[in-house]
Parts: structure tokens; sequence; C-alpha cells
């Protein structure tokens, strides 16, 4: 890939981080108090949705093209640690 081509990839890549965020931002922002109503239709609620799940696949995407390919993945709280610290001072050589 050359640098234009790298460059090109990396501006789509951040415009589409951008639209993500902001998208979130309006739907967190317009979301109403649990037991009301919301001020947006179904259908646009559902555009919100396709339009958030196009973004995140197009930047899955540029991730690979990109090499940046992100093997991370949410974790919630409660969740069970998959790795654990040592200390270097337990490990000594016999």
């Amino acid at each position: 890939m050359s640098d234009q081509q790298y460059d090109e990839k990396a501006k789509e890549k951040r415009i589409m981080v951008m639209m993500r965020q902001v998208l979130s931002a309006v739907a967190r922002d317009t979301a109403p108090p649990r037991g009301m109503k919301s001020p947006l239709s179904d259908d646009t609620i559902q555009g919100v949705r396709e339009c958030l799940a196009l973004i995140s696949a197009r930047e899955r995407e540029l991730n690979v093209e990109l090499g940046e390919e992100n093997q991370a993945r949410p974790r919630y709280v409660d969740e069970p640690e998959t790795t654990k610290v040592v200390s270097l001072d337990s490990i000594t050589k016999k």
C-alpha cells in the first residue's frame, strides 16, 4: 500500500470514528428516562442502529487494511480476569 493510499485510509478511519462518536452522543442525549417514550420514531432508532453497525463494520475493515487489527473486546466489571500479575521477586532461580 502506498503512502497516499495509507493516508486516505487513515483519514477515512478518523472520519468513521468521529461519525460513530457523534451518532452515539446524539443517541445518548436523546435517550428518555426509563418508562418515558423516546422523542425519536422507531424507524429513526432503527436507522441509527443500522448506521452504527455499518460504521463499525467499515472501521473493522479499515483496521485490517491498515494492519491495526484490534483483538480487544469490552469486559464486564464482574468478569473474571484472564491474566495474573506475578511479581518478579517471586521468581527465583534454583
